[in-house]
């Protein structure tokens, strides 16, 4: 895969030229590495959705605040070369902090409100970080697509209201989030846990779970569903909660009442609402949600 693997922005960019002028659609997966199976998901789907993949690795140090884990993120690349190799990724893009941000670099992309609330709170200029990252990277790998999941839903409603803001050519396909077979979502974060914690951790998709049932069978009172979930959370010793929201799809705005939407509307397999919530156990913070039908 050697020939495959870039770290040059100009050359990423020559190469995708070329590409482009074959008429090929471009799909992008952008990662922090380490990847798991939920990487690889995305990888997958954009196999069947584009004609050529780009895959890029880079740990961002812009969406770490500095009393987080920047330096002791989890970097695996030779592992992870190897898995993109399996799947016959046809490029991967592995740029330094240098290349991404050389000195005197002084451009920053920011969706304000979006970006204010939930994870904004706990870190105040995480957004800031990816969304300056994911236009560097949409720009480099000219994506006609590109891949997220849905683990980060906050992430992706930020990065597609920045693509319609900025009038950017690039679909956004957010991909269901990819569990263990216990329910705990796949996340690089989850290697930090101790066998307790993971354990205790389960009870973050049975909230999930429990708010699904309760929508239902026709509770509509968020209030209500957000204190029930509130309640099975601390049945784990372990658990610090920081936020439990149900919010509005795409405007994140949070409902004090689901809507109860008739048959006749336009699409039926949007949610009616999404839940959020982020909880910590020991020094690893875990973010999950649902969608709400």
């Amino acid at each position: 895969m050697e020939h495959k693997v870039l770290n040059d922005p100009h050359v990423v960019q020559k190469k995708m030229v070329a590409v482009k002028k074959l008429g090929k659609l471009v799909g992008v997966v952008p990662t922090m590495g380490a990847l798991h199976e939920g990487h690889l998901s995305l990888v997958r789907q954009a196999k069947q959705d584009a004609d050529f993949v780009v895959v890029t690795i880079f740990v961002n140090p812009t969406q770490f605040a500095p009393h987080e884990d920047f330096e002791k993120y989890p970097r695996t690349l030779e592992r992870d070369l190897e898995l993109l190799r399996e799947l016959d990724v046809d490029l991967v893009f592995t740029p330094t902090n240098e290349i991404i941000y050389p000195a005197g670099y002084d451009t920053h992309i920011e969706v304000v409100e979006l970006a204010r609330r939930f994870e904004g709170v706990a870190r105040p200029t995480h957004y800031r970080g990816v969304a300056t990252v994911v236009l560097k990277l949409l720009h480099i790998s000219m994506a006609d697509i590109a891949f997220f999941g849905q683990k980060d839903y906050q992430q992706c409603c930020v990065i597609k209201k920045m693509v319609a803001d900025l009038n950017l050519p690039v679909k956004i396909t957010v991909c269901p989030t990819v569990r263990e077979h216990n329910g705990l979502a796949l996340s690089s974060r989850n290697r930090y846990l101790s066998p307790e914690e993971r354990t205790q951790a389960l009870v973050l998709s049975r909230s999930l779970q429990l708010a699904r049932e309760l929508v239902h069978d026709g509770m509509t009172d968020a209030n209500k569903i957000c204190a029930m979930m509130r309640e099975k959370i601390e049945t784990s010793p372990l658990a610090e909660i920081d936020y439990i929201a149900i919010v509005a799809p795409s405007t994140l705005d949070e409902l004090t009442c689901i809507p109860v939407f008739h048959e006749s509307r336009s699409n039926a397999n949007l949610p009616r609402a999404v839940v959020l919530l982020a909880v910590r156990f020991g020094v690893t913070r875990l973010i999950d949600n649902a969608l709400l039908m």
